[in-house]
């Protein structure tokens, strides 16, 4: 599936999850707060679903390694007003944010 995708696959030696901390983190992540609560029924939904699921990481989710800041900022609403849920997936993902 990758290689026809495109990418090179390297292989790791066996239980040295630490050679590739960043990945071994962010497919984790996903599949714990994402694929263990949903069923793809093929592969253009998983697609969907890890696009939806991106999405969320990338604007939906403050990360301590920036105190607690967004990702991309620059798509976060305003500070005032009521606040708003989003969901995505069905509800697995829930995205709040501030109205104008």
């Amino acid at each position: 599936m990758l290689g026809d995708e495109g990418v090179k696959v390297v292989r790791l030696p066996a239980r040295s999850p630490n050679l590739n901390a960043y990945p071994e983190r962010s497919s984790g992540s996903a599949r714990r707060e994402c694929l263990s609560k949903v069923i793809p029924l093929g592969d253009r939904h998983l697609r969907h679903i890890l696009k939806q699921y991106t999405d969320h990481d990338h604007v939906g989710r403050p990360y301590q390694g920036l105190d607690n800041r967004l990702l991309r900022p620059e798509l976060a609403t305003n500070d005032t007003g009521p606040v708003r849920r989003r969901e995505r997936l069905g509800g697995v993902l829930n995205f709040y944010s501030r109205a104008a």
